[in-house]
């Protein structure tokens, strides 16, 4: 693996640094023992998990490690710790997951086989190229899965399930057969009340046909049940609540969250002797460059107000004078 190297540097920092002067440590070899390390251990795991770890915040987290490096001043010492406050000052913190299907490991798992139509789970049919290569197939999975494959879904929105590529370790969605009758989420409350009410009706009903009467009736506003009504107003929500940005035309530079926020923010009149700052002022995380002068407006270098003569108003009131003569 490429991290063995800096995995195994730390553990010869951790036993040069820590281990060696603890009692009882036998060494890498027997030539580096004391002379009875059996005799001197005596602490527990959980106490030498203790230290290790007090050991890492207090000591190898504010010690220079030469390989952080600040570009801009290649000869600074930096530690971890100030490397980390380095990035959160010029960058902000945010918190980010590794696996950016993290979400997908807190959905409601089933064991089920793959078959050459897909598979079939909550009595739906779900199928997707990722199954390939697995129909008709044993998994290498055993215990509660005995020789199944486990399937992933959502039971507030039953159009899609997912499915693990068992090497590759990856997520892949499998689409529910009826799906392009939808443009939402649907849930399996949702589903199971369809199929209570065309069983009702219909001699041989199906998931197409208890699917297309309960969307004709909603979409026709006739009157729905109580219960009808509460699974409606919970599918709206979770739609509102999922709901993703449009990606496919570029964002307009106004509509950011950080350049509404400035556009939005007070403006208040400057004190006597003071210049008044703008709320995007704020937004520079290093001095200020002579270039970057140019870009700054009127008001924000001079501290003019808006109702202040400033050299626009100048120009275009000399403009307006040439224009009347």
């Amino acid at each position: 693996m490429w991290s063995k190297g800096p995995i195994e540097r730390f553990f010869r920092t951790l036993r040069e640094s820590l281990l060696e002067a603890l009692p009882g440590y036998k060494g890498p070899d027997v030539y580096s023992r004391g002379l009875n390390p059996e005799g001197d251990a005596f602490l527990f795991l959980d106490e030498l998990d203790a230290i290790i770890r007090e050991w890492v915040a207090v000591v190898y987290h504010h010690r220079p490690n030469r390989d952080l490096v600040e570009p801009r001043l290649p000869g600074l010492p930096v530690s971890p710790a100030m490397m980390f406050e380095h990035g959160d000052a010029r960058a902000g913190y945010v918190e980010i997951p590794r696996d950016p299907h993290l979400a997908l490991e807190f959905l409601d798992v089933k064991y089920r086989p793959v078959h050459h139509y897909g598979v079939e789970l909550n009595g739906c049919r779900y199928n997707g190229n990722a199954l390939d290569s697995f129909r008709d197939k044993t998994s290498p999975y055993l215990g509660e899965a005995d020789g199944r494959w486990p399937i992933h879904f959502d039971p507030d929105d039953i159009t899609r399930a997912y499915f693990r590529h068992p090497s590759e370790r990856t997520r892949h969605a499998l689409d529910w057969e009826h799906r392009p009758m939808l443009d939402a989420p649907f849930s399996l409350e949702a589903l199971e009340f369809a199929r209570r009410a065309a069983s009702a009706k219909y001699t041989y009903p199906d998931d197409r046909l208890a699917l297309r009467d309960l969307l004709n009736r909603w979409n026709l506003g006739l009157d729905m049940t109580r219960s009808e009504r509460r699974m409606a107003l919970r599918m709206a929500r979770e739609q509102a609540a999922i709901e993703l940005p449009d990606l496919s035309a570029e964002q307009q530079a106004s509509q950011l969250a950080a350049v509404r926020k400035v556009l939005d923010a007070p403006e208040e009149p400057p004190g006597e002797g003071e210049t008044q700052t703008r709320a995007w002022d704020g937004m520079a995380g290093d001095d200020d460059d002579p270039e970057e002068l140019d870009l700054i407006p009127p008001r924000a270098a001079g501290g003019q107000d808006p109702g202040g003569d400033s050299d626009d108003d100048f120009y275009s009131t000399a403009i307006k004078d040439t224009d009347d003569d």
